[in-house]
């Protein structure tokens, strides 16, 4: 009995320690609806219950000694790449904040809303019928390049320690953050049935497309919010090529997507917040679960 009991736990401490000492970075699916925290404790949750453990819980860092995190957080009605860092590789996701990112984002003309995307309360309506394709295409030369943008109040940015929408959401008064310089690398407009328009967008890190889709629908002498986004690339990562969707999170399909450390890489002191962060881009670099 005793020699059966060893050889069926064998496996499974085999491959908690194949999961463990997994060192790099690679890029899973998120869908709408799930926080881009949500979504990496789920996967957590799936590498565990593969490598036999039990009753695995992601969010108890005490207990469990798989090292993982995010390089730049999605809103949660977003969907698209999100970069996942595990083991050493939590160390490199600095560079996705920095990096450049894209974006198919539509927006909708004639509302706004708290949060500037769908998930939020109207709070303005006005005409937009006046509204040309060639007019959202020469406001939008405004929006290229090196530009300085105001950060939405529903954000992950900080105050005193805690996030600007959970605080909003708690009732209390939270004063919009200073702009901050951003840089848009391409802005093009793919599609425009009114009241919907179509962007894609390739951007640096600190950027918000709800700010941008609020701030064109004023330049418009309307308003408009973001109704859908998608992250179409971060880094060197695609939707299309690299994104790991639900059903492939699995040790072997990540053992295929793995972007493995370099020495160097795995050498780097990973004990202070990244630059980027200290910016207030909207990520949550080193969220070791």
């Amino acid at each position: 009995m005793a020699g059966n009991i060893g050889s069926a736990a064998a496996p499974i401490t085999s491959s908690l320690s194949k999961l463990q000492a997994l060192n790099g970075l690679f890029a899973i699916y998120k869908k709408q609806g799930p926080t881009s925290a949500d979504v990496l404790n789920a996967l957590k949750e799936a590498l565990l219950k593969e490598a036999g453990v039990q009753n695995p819980n992601p969010r108890k860092r005490k207990k469990q000694s798989l090292k993982m995190g995010h390089g730049g957080t999605l809103d949660s009605a977003a969907s698209g790449v999100l970069v996942v860092g595990i083991g050493n590789g939590t160390k490199m996701l600095s560079t996705m904040l920095a990096g450049s990112k894209k974006y198919v984002a539509v927006g909708e003309l004639g509302k706004a809303t708290d949060t500037l995307d769908a998930t939020g309360s109207v709070i303005l309506e006005k005409d937009f019928e006046h509204i040309t394709r060639l007019d959202i295409e020469d406001k939008l030369k405004a929006f290229t390049g090196d530009i300085m943008q105001v950060p939405p109040l529903y954000s992950a940015l900080k105050k005193d320690g805690q996030r600007l929408s959970v605080l909003l959401k708690k009732g209390h008064k939270v004063e919009a953050k200073p702009a901050r310089p951003v840089t848009v690398y391409n802005l093009t407009l793919q599609e425009f049935k009114p009241p919907h328009f179509t962007l894609d967008i390739e951007c640096g890190g600190g950027f918000y497309v709800r700010s941008l889709v609020d701030d064109l629908g004023k330049a418009l002498s309307s308003c408009a919010h973001v109704k859908e986004l998608i992250r179409t690339k971060q880094g060197q990562f695609t939707l299309e090529e690299h994104a790991l969707h639900e059903e492939q999170w699995t040790l072997e399909r990540i053992l295929f997507s793995l972007q493995p450390c370099s020495e160097s890489e795995q050498a780097l002191d990973c004990t202070k917040p990244p630059e980027a962060d200290t910016l207030g881009t909207h990520s949550e670099v080193k969220m070791k679960t």
